[in-house]
């Protein structure tokens, strides 16, 4: 996101100033610096959470400090998956320092462009060929000695909950009658019932362009800390079906299949053949396209961020794509059919 102006009375900035003034010291000893004079920060970017972001530069190295205030945020998931995806082989941030009572941290940075600026037709298959890598990489670190919350059936469905409850009824405007709950329960009870038999991985769960840096290793991984364990097809599906971005079917297949080649060959518990894993990834990734109509819908009516709105479409063309390709989803077919508002 563009840099943005910093309000001079904000307390929590004046507190992250004082805070980090008193680390950097501690920080240029480890890293080598030599400055340790706190200047002005540079508002880095936001996010639909309560996170911000802000730049630190010096000569020889840039840092990025996280505010994350409490009880919104909760910066022990970050650092946790911060140490564990860097032990996997990840080009993720180090955690220079932190405060997790006050929701600071401290953060090498990775770089100030994000895939999303940079992606194009031209570079896009180097570049997913990447992360198609990073994601192996990822996917084969072992989550048995690791206490991840489980993408379970309570989750799942509260997920698709969102569907209903903000963009039905408050962009829409109307209440399931009873042959749309029906059709409701069934295309739930027929994602869920998919994504739970799916094998089990490390899911970042936000794997997409604007959370991977063009820096060195490429990619840089960020926006981690909702990691959770879940199903394998779930992080390749939201790589290619991003809400700010969106490419040719036959280039996705072209990418899932390179996916699913080499997650095969480094023992990643995909199918056996392509079809199931596509099936696999078009149930997954209507599952998750609903939740986000969900979300963009709420953060606009509970909000006040209408400009989320905007890419709700993209949504519904990617739900149509795999309506029209897999039978299973008739039931959802129906119900988006009978919605007497265009989309």
């Amino acid at each position: 996101m563009p840099n943005q102006h910093i309000n001079v009375d904000d307390s929590r900035l004046q507190a992250l100033t004082h805070w980090f003034a008193k680390q950097l010291p501690c920080i240029a000893q480890q890293a080598g610096l030599t400055e340790t004079t706190v200047n002005s920060l540079q508002a880095a970017s936001s996010d639909a959470s309560f996170r911000r972001y802000f730049r630190w530069h010096s000569e020889t190295v840039d840092l990025v400090l996280m505010d994350a205030p409490p009880p919104q945020e909760d910066c022990h998931p970050f650092v946790k998956m911060a140490s564990l995806l860097a032990q996997g082989g990840l080009h993720v941030p180090k955690v220079w320092a932190q405060d997790l009572e006050q929701g600071f941290l401290v953060l090498s940075d990775l770089g100030q462009q994000t895939w999303l600026e940079v992606l194009n037709q031209d570079n896009a298959n180097e570049l997913f060929s990447l992360a198609i890598d990073a994601l192996i990489t990822l996917q084969k670190i072992s989550v048995q000695d690791v206490q991840l919350p489980a993408y379970d059936e309570v989750i799942l469905r509260r997920e698709l909950q969102l569907f209903p409850d903000w963009y039905v009824q408050h962009e829409l405007g109307i209440t399931f009658t009873a042959q749309q709950e029906y059709l409701w329960q069934q295309a739930c009870d027929i994602l869920v019932e998919n994504a739970l038999k799916q094998a089990q991985v490390l899911v970042h769960r936000d794997y997409m362009p604007r959370n991977l840096m063009l820096s060195m290793p490429n990619p840089g991984v960020l926006d981690f800390q909702d990691a959770v364990q879940g199903p394998v097809s779930y992080d390749i599906t939201s790589l290619f079906k991003d809400a700010f971005i969106s490419w040719p079917e036959e280039r996705v297949q072209s990418w899932l299949q390179q996916y699913w080649q080499k997650a095969q060959a480094h023992h990643i518990a995909v199918p056996e053949t392509f079809d199931a894993f596509q099936y696999d990834c078009d149930l997954m990734g209507a599952q998750r396209h609903l939740k986000v109509i969900g979300i963009f819908s709420r953060i606009c009516h509970r909000d006040g961020k209408p400009r989320y709105l905007a890419d709700v479409p993209r949504f519904f063309n990617y739900l149509q794509q795999v309506i029209e390709r897999q039978s299973a989803l008739a039931p959802l077919a129906q119900l988006l059919a009978s919605f007497p508002v265009a989309r």
